[in-house]
């Protein structure tokens, strides 16, 4: 699914490595203790930073040129790449990176906005690893605007070791929230946080606007919340809508495959590759998703329908699944239930998106009214990125949210 899914959205197939790897860089000294403890979550190891945009005018070029607007756009930019420690799904001592955007000669505290980005596969798709296109573009477009954006990697992703787990809303709460802190580190940030998210993001956005507002960090708390297309009830009607055949089939074939081998690597889910993917595929089909093959890599090492990728018991895994299997589905689906957001709320999506179903957007904001929040949704209408109605949906609703949360402000 183009670069975020809800989760689902795969970067554009021809993602790759990326370009920020040609650009100076320096290390900056990060300004003094600010934030939490050392060693604790969330402690600085590293700012880099990556790219000045000095004028507003190169960040304005630079949005148009990735498809993105450039009405909010006020000040330059200075970003960087942060390395900060965090626990790994197992809650293991490890490291991640993100991207943080600041406005060039704004002083004083700045309000934070939170973007959690869409799914992607290899590990350069992520924001702090590419200069140009869609992954930065929400961030430049909040630091432009005047935020401070802060955007998470995730685990597995950018420079962080290991193997992505992929729609594991709790390492993604964990890792968004180390973000801020680590950003605290480097800028004074104000309390109240913006957060939003694409696609995949979309869920790790409502994962982390739970934990603020359950004042889960000392610091933080919630501020405003704006998640886009997010496949929030993702075992049931997002597997449904995959299954059925109503969603982009070659999207279907790539979050299938993502899924069932995803989640097998922190629950039991199959036995073996044979046991749930045809023998043309099974030997291979794990390996695509190892951090280092590319989304066009991925494209052409899978079939272009389900029947050929998934055996019988394969789709009998995704239509009914069970054990701990049903249990990590009903986490991820999870997002919009149980609690209510008690801060301005904005549920985005696009009629007609062919990766995470409209659907979702109708159960999260059904979940949210029955505790006492009746969260607008807002659809973008039909615009269209690279051809994809769901990354279109990414493009037009942070032109927005930008615009919403400067009213906020």
């Amino acid at each position: 699914m183009a670069a975020a899914c809800a989760a689902l959205l795969l970067l554009p197939a021809t993602a790759a490595v990326p370009a920020a790897a040609a650009t100076p860089r320096a290390a900056v000294a990060p300004r003094a203790a600010v934030a939490p403890a050392a060693h604790g979550r969330g402690a600085l190891v590293s700012a880099e930073r990556l790219y000045t945009l000095a004028a507003p005018g190169r960040v304005a070029a630079e949005l148009r040129a990735g498809g993105f607007d450039a009405g909010a756009v006020r000040y330059g930019v200075d970003a960087y790449r942060l390395v900060y420690r965090t626990v790994d799904a197992h809650g293991r001592p490890t490291t991640a990176s993100g991207l943080l955007a600041l406005p060039r000669g704004r002083d004083g505290r700045l309000r934070a906005v939170s973007f959690a980005h869409g799914t992607g596969v290899h590990k350069s798709d992520a924001p702090s690893m590419q200069r140009h296109g869609f992954l930065p573009g929400p961030p430049l477009t909040y630091a432009s605007a005047g935020f401070a954006a802060v955007a998470p990697d995730y685990l597995g992703m950018g420079t962080g070791p290991g193997l992505h787990p992929w729609m594991d809303v709790p390492s993604e709460t964990t890792a968004s929230l180390g973000m801020l802190r680590a950003a605290r580190a480097v800028v004074p940030l104000e309390r109240k946080v913006a957060v939003t998210g694409f696609s995949q993001g979309a869920s790790a956005a409502l994962g982390l606007a739970r934990s603020l507002q359950a004042g889960e960090d000392h610091w933080f708390r919630l501020g405003a919340l704006a998640p886009v297309s997010g496949a929030y009830d993702f075992g049931g009607t997002e597997l449904k809508a995959l299954l059925g055949g109503r969603l982009e089939p070659k999207s279907s074939v790539l979050y299938a495959a993502y899924t069932l081998v995803a989640f097998n690597r922190l629950h039991p889910v199959y036995d073996s590759p044979e046991q749930v993917f045809e023998g043309d595929y099974a030997p291979h089909i794990e390996s695509l998703f190892d951090g280092e093959h590319t989304g066009r890599q991925l494209m052409e090492g899978t079939p272009e329908a389900l029947d050929d990728l998934l055996t019988d018991e394969g789709m009998r895994l995704l239509a009914h699944p069970a054990g701990d299997f049903a249990a990590a589905l009903r986490t991820a689906g999870s997002v919009c239930a149980g609690w209510a957001p008690r801060v301005p709320t904005r549920l985005y999506m696009a009629g007609g998106d062919e990766q995470a179903a409209v659907e979702n957007t109708a159960y999260c904001r059904t979940a949210l009214r029955r505790h006492g929040a009746d969260v607008p949704v807002v659809d973008v209408g039909p615009v269209d990125h690279q051809k994809s109605r769901h990354l279109g949906s990414n493009v037009a609703a942070t032109a927005s949210i930008v615009r919403w949360l400067s009213d906020l402000a």
